[in-house]
């Protein structure tokens, strides 16, 4: 291949483009597989209602699971809520003063736990995203980067016509041909990009739909430990 040194640049960048798109694509098929799997896995031992000191064994048995990860966040929380309601269980010296500071402990709980859960969620789904936007900006720069080294080249081919002084069709189509490789690379790279980064998003959506439901069981499951 003839072309000169520009289009060779692009062709380059675009091979770099495209190999690294596909390093993330396998990387992130993996994690993201291995979450949505250890997360069904753990929603069904959670939904067989053990005591949440043997579910937190189960969830750092799926340590990849973002759902477990949440649980271990809100489950430390409320242990801490509940130790605290302990001690002042021990220091109220009436009835009445217990009542009114546990009704006090109950609802600043639930409020630390929901902050604690919307935290864990936020650093989960950060996580999932992790590398995919590279995707994003590879679908969507890509085919410009090609256009780029494809106008390029057919400028330089016509220049060697000019050059020439001939423009007959074996002098042109070389380079107009070697010129448009860089069209077609640069879509080679963006559209396994495009295709992967959609997947990836509809699956780390799903995957924060389960969360938000997961937070919303156990505030409910919190609530009651809570009452007693």
């Amino acid at each position: 291949m003839q072309a000169g040194w520009v289009v060779k640049g692009v062709l380059l960048i675009l091979l770099i483009f495209s190999v690294a798109c596909w390093a993330i694509i396998f990387y992130k098929y993996r994690v993201i597989r291995l979450a949505r799997i250890q997360s069904n896995n753990f929603l069904k031992v959670f939904w067989m209602d053990h005591p949440l000191n043997t579910l937190i064994r189960s969830a750092k048995q799926y340590s990849a699971s973002p759902i477990s990860r949440l649980f271990e966040a809100a489950y430390d929380e409320l242990n801490k809520i509940m130790q605290k309601e302990a001690l002042l269980k021990k220091k109220s010296q009436n009835s009445e003063a217990h009542v009114e500071m546990t009704g006090i402990t109950e609802t600043m709980g639930i409020e630390r736990i929901k902050r604690a859960l919307n935290r864990a969620t936020i650093s989960e789904i950060t996580r999932l995203e992790r590398s995919i936007t590279f995707l994003a900006t590879t679908g969507s720069t890509s085919p410009f980067i090609g256009l780029f080294g494809t106008v390029w080249g057919i400028m330089s081919a016509f220049r060697g016509i000019g050059a020439r002084g001939s423009a007959s069709l074996a002098v042109v189509a070389p380079g107009i041909s070697e010129a448009l490789v860089a069209t077609a690379a640069g879509l080679a790279a963006a559209i396994p990009a495009v295709v992967a980064y959609n997947h990836f998003v509809r699956k780390i959506r799903v995957l924060a739909n389960e969360m938000q439901n997961f937070s919303s069981e156990f505030i409910t499951i919190a609530e009651k430990y809570l009452e007693k």
